[in-house]
């Protein structure tokens, strides 16, 4: 109507000046009835009856490319999948007709198919709102670790990880943000009781003042570094003498001589005496050399050799570079 009306008027004089001649002035008063008769019933229910547009409140649409909701099948202006959780729901009401002739049984029947579909309905609608929440689309496309990164007050330890994953079943009973303060409420119980059962060791200690404890732990500190270098000598002292006892088992039986250090702690792992150890490799390496040159060649392992001793040995005779890996 402004742009009708020309330049000289802006759209807000122009609804002024409607408003006030022909909806509030003589002419709207003679025109326009106090009662307005027929007028038209709302059928929709919002005030929350069956199949009403309030029992599933729209969320405002995800904030994802093209190319993604092509790959989730996502329809934004309905905030929809072209498959939905319970995808056959529909079909509970889809041939439903009222008809003047029901009894009061299909009447109720149809009643009954209704309110199933509404329960269906909010379960599919509850299921949207925790994907919403708890950001299990970004997370499905990858964007959620960065912005986890990014808003993380602190670093989540190995053990929370999986406390976390032990309390997921949680996550249909709580919102995020209620999850979040349960999970940080528990760090600080956690800590809390470190903390009192440090304080517990100092009272026991005969410490009663925080000043103390400081001069406490500096003492306590040495004490361990002490204890802990001379476990190390020791040890290395242990090691030294041991060094040859690793192979008591089979220093002493024929062919210890012929192994190399590796061999040794082969034959050692596998409880394998040099002897056989020799002989199966013989076998091997030989078997190896004749299909080299063509030669067909039928393998007679010994009984004793088992496919787990088998698979060993193979594997570090191919890592010491005595057979090919195919070969292997």
């Amino acid at each position: 109507m402004a742009a009708h009306v020309g330049a000289s008027r802006t759209p807000q004089e122009v609804m002024e000046h409607y408003v006030s001649m022909y909806i509030h002035g003589n002419l709207g008063k003679a025109c326009i009835p106090d009662t307005i008769p027929n007028r038209v019933t709302d059928h929709t229910c919002p005030s929350g009856g069956p199949l009403s547009p309030s029992l599933t409140t729209p969320l405002p649409p995800l904030d994802i490319s093209v190319a993604e909701q092509q790959q989730l099948g996502y329809m934004p202006l309905r905030d929809d999948y072209e498959i939905e959780y319970d995808q056959d729901a529909e079909t509970l009401i889809s041939g439903l007709s009222v008809n003047y002739d029901d009894d009061d049984v299909e009447i109720e029947l149809k009643r009954a198919h209704v309110d199933m579909y509404v329960r269906k309905l909010k379960e599919r609608q509850r299921r949207k709102n925790i994907a919403r929440d708890y950001n299990l689309v970004p997370a499905f496309l990858g964007r959620d670790k960065k912005e986890k990164e990014k808003t993380a007050k602190r670093k989540i330890t190995k053990e929370e990880k999986e406390l976390r994953l032990k309390l997921r079943p949680l996550y249909q009973f709580m919102s995020c943000k209620e999850f979040d303060d349960l999970f940080e409420n528990m760090h600080k119980e956690k800590m809390l009781r470190a903390k009192i059962r440090e304080l517990q060791r100092y009272r026991r200690n005969g410490i009663t003042k925080m000043e103390e404890s400081a001069e406490y732990e500096a003492a306590r500190h040495k004490r361990e570094k002490r204890k802990e270098n001379k476990n190390t000598g020791g040890s290395k002292r242990g090691k030294e003498d041991g060094k040859d006892s690793e192979f008591a088992a089979i220093e002493n039986l024929p062919g210890f001589e012929l192994l190399s250090d590796r061999e040794k702690v082969l034959c050692s792992s596998l409880n394998l005496s040099p002897a056989r150890y020799v002989t199966v490799k013989t076998i091997i390496i030989k078997d190896h050399l004749q299909k080299r040159q063509g030669i067909p060649s039928k393998s007679r392992l010994p009984s004793y050799l088992d496919k787990v001793l088998k698979k060993r040995i193979l594997n570090f005779l191919t890592e010491s570079g005595w057979i090919s890996r195919d070969a292997s």
